[in-house]
């Protein structure tokens, strides 16, 4: 089996991820959140959950088929044993999720608002849902019957069906109705509160009449997840030059890839059930049972309906991202950090003075090039607004945009024609490594030669998610930064993944081996009694490399401390392995998204900021940046930061030896939400426009200046 691993402090990764998802579902059951809040919590879950089945399951299972003696290095459990587990993990969470979806049903239907089934309508209720039904449904169902001319069909993935038991003379046969997509997922009832039907109910509800010949026996609402784990850089699409038309095929296939789960949505009858799983080819530990809707994205839509005081009521309070503090509102971006660098926390500080800059940048005559790495974007974005001025206005503009960004291909493709068609040169990444770093690196030049501005941040150019995930964002003219920006852009244009920097660390080269030197150097430390320390914020952490040098590290005596909001495959505590590990996750309002890695302590300190998690996928299989932080004020922030973050007891919990999660919270405890107190601190500090003086006070200062300088 190759190298021999201790597995005695780590555990499974696809384990640890049900865990953090669990963590998700539970906000949805804390009274403290604000009850739409709290629906939205719910969705996520079920989001996040179907993406799991879709991607991680989806390949494990291709290589339960392939690698059947393959054995997992945290966890030493082969793929069909991982998939067991799973499925075992899965019931205790359908129930949870049932049981705080009918806690919430009932809290929301005490302010008026009410998903219904037929039991809760009068008459004229159904017959106006029977109307609908036979008007604006009738006429775009497309119901069939199994047999000989009608071959079982392919249900597309995550497309909510009808599943029918029939019987005509005596023999059974299955009908299934696939639920229109362009209809609307709700249908209001009239009335002063705030009351709705699910579309599949109502299908359900009528649909015998499209079976007329037949006997209905029975039927359920059902839903078929199938995998999209597709490698884009598989040899069998190595037939198509023009690398967009080739990921819009990818794009097609992930619609027919195998089953990996199967869910009826309120029961059905065993018959329907074997039947599907035979059809299907699917085992009994990939179907589950659900009380609760199969698709929750109708919950946005709901909001719009609900009226706004309760609106109001059942939402977090309204925030929005300050100005960063060391930037001053309506003055030159570009001349601001060309004083200092400055740091943007989102969402606490809005990304739009980013999109400032490039608006600067695209402008300005200085400006020789603007070049950059985009991995995901809004659907409407600005960022690519003001690239295509710079190019308009002749400025050389190079985009890295990477089409493999999982479930946004679709969006960067339709970016990367629309930045090309301006006359923006495009690239598509790098073959068999997906391209995740966020750089953009502003070149200009004046009489006293080139200059550099440079970002590098730890999220998306996403001005819809810089709002909901926690980022952070470099903004620097150090020279330094801005050469080796060069660097990588000139490297990643002719596919070296070899090149040296002096200050970036660069995955896959160099990233992985500084960070081990970095934990390495702190072990030495420890060993010869120096002061020490770790911290390190990620959204996971997998790498088995990483993992034993952090047990390593904690063997020798250094104090760790790790914040990892999802995955984390280290076990803390264990007596003589990582008793010297602390490890905790903050699951809240905003997701936390920033990656910070800091050793050391005083002015031995070193933090950087980076793109990646301690994940072998990116240290090893993507092109990733860490940045150091060199301003000495921007240090003493970012470690004001961690402070806070370690002290959270609101949002955290804190991670046992045996994989469980508890809260941090102890009684008595003064209640510290790191993420409130940011909000709040990021409102403190921001800065107002300065004024401009006018009339008499103008007149009065004009004539001070005049006579103290005598102009």
């Amino acid at each position: 089996m190759g190298k021999n691993y201790d597995y005695s402090y780590t555990q499974d990764r696809e384990l640890s991820w049900l865990k953090f998802n669990e963590r998700v579902l539970r906000e949805a059951g804390k009274k403290s959140v604000p009850i739409l809040e709290r629906l939205k919590f719910l969705e996520i879950f079920t989001n996040n959950l179907d993406e799991f089945y879709m991607v991680r399951v989806g390949s494990i299972h291709e290589m339960s088929l392939i690698h059947d003696h393959h054995h997992d290095i945290r966890s030493n459990l082969t793929p069909d044993e991982q998939l067991t587990k799973i499925a075992e993990s899965m019931g205790p969470l359908y129930r949870l999720r049932d049981k705080i979806f009918t806690d919430v049903s009932e809290e929301l239907e005490k302010r008026g608002i009410k998903q219904c089934g037929f039991a809760d309508l009068n008459m004229e209720e159904k017959q106006y849902l029977k109307n609908y039904f036979e008007t604006m449904l009738l006429p775009v169902l497309s119901p069939i019957v199994i047999g000989k001319q009608h071959p079982f069909p392919h249900l597309p993935n995550k497309v909510i069906h009808i599943g029918l038991l029939l019987k005509k003379k005596g023999k059974e046969s299955f009908g299934i109705i696939a639920m229109p997509e362009d209809m609307d997922r709700m249908i209001f009832l009239k009335g002063e509160q705030t009351r709705f039907v699910l579309l599949e109910d109502v299908i359900a509800r009528y649909c015998d009449v499209l079976f007329r010949n037949y006997t209905v026996e029975d039927k359920t609402v059902l839903c078929v997840t199938r995998s999209a784990d597709i490698n884009p850089d598989d040899e069998i699409y190595e037939n198509t030059d023009d690398y967009r038309e080739h990921m819009r095929q990818i794009i097609k296939l992930r619609r027919r890839l195998h089953p990996v789960r199967l869910e009826f949505y309120r029961g059905g009858s065993k018959w329907i059930e074997k039947y599907l799983m035979k059809k299907l080819d699917i085992s009994a530990k990939e179907v589950f049972q659900s009380l609760t809707p199969l698709d929750m994205k109708y919950v946005y839509q709901l909001t719009d309906h609900i009226p706004k005081e309760e609106k109001k009521r059942g939402s977090y309070q309204p925030f929005t991202p300050a100005v960063n503090r060391d930037l001053i509102p309506g003055e030159s971006v570009t001349k601001q950090v060309l004083q200092g660098d400055k740091l943007l926390s989102f969402p606490f500080e809005s990304i739009d003075s980013f999109v400032q800059l490039l608006k600067e940048s695209a402008r300005d005559k200085e400006t020789i090039s603007i070049k950059i790495t985009i991995y995901r974007l809004a659907k409407q974005a600005k960022i690519v607004k003001y690239l295509c001025e710079a190019a308009e206005n002749g400025k050389e503009v190079i985009v890295l945009m990477e089409l493999r960004a999982r479930f946004d291909e679709q969006n960067n493709i339709n970016y990367s024609e629309i930045l090309e068609e301006a006359g923006c040169k495009i690239m598509y990444g790098i073959e068999d490594y997906k391209v995740h770093s966020k750089v953009c690196l502003i070149t200009k030049k004046n009489s006293r030669g080139i200059y550099y501005i440079t970002q590098i941040g730890t999220g998306n150019y996403n001005e819809s998610t810089s709002k909901i995930y926690t980022d952070l964002s470099l903004l620097t003219a150090s020279k330094a930064i801005g050469q080796d920006a060069t660097k990588f852009f000139r490297n990643i244009s002719v596919f070296n993944l070899d090149g040296e920097y002096d200050h970036l660390l660069v995955a896959p080269a160099s990233l992985k081996n500084n960070i081990i030197k970095y934990i390495h150097r702190e072990k030495m430390k420890a060993e010869s009694f120096q002061p020490c320390g770790i911290f390190m914020k990620m959204n996971s952490l997998t790498d088995r490399q990483i993992i034993d040098a952090l047990a390593e590290a904690s063997c020798a005596g250094v104090p760790i401390f790790l914040l990892v909001r999802g995955i984390c495959c280290i076990r803390p505590g264990i007596p003589g392995k990582t008793e010297n590990i602390r490890v905790e996750s903050i699951v809240g309002r905003f997701l936390e998204h920033s990656r910070i890695y800091s050793f050391g302590s005083g002015e031995d300190l070193e933090i950087f900021i980076s793109s990646a998690d301690m994940m072998t996928r990116n240290t090893k299989r993507r092109v990733e940046v860490a940045c150091p932080i060199y301003d000495p004020a921007l240090r003493k922030r970012l470690s004001d930061m961690i402070e806070i973050l370690k002290k959270d007891n609101v949002q955290a919990s804190r991670l046992l030896s045996s994989g469980e999660y508890v809260s941090k919270r102890k009684k008595g405890d003064e209640p510290l939400s790191s993420q409130t107190y940011f909000m709040k601190d990021a409102r403190r500090h921001e800065r107002k426009p300065k004024q401009k003086k006018t009339g008499f006070f103008a007149s009065v200062g004009r004539r001070l200046f005049q006579k103290r300088t005598g102009r």
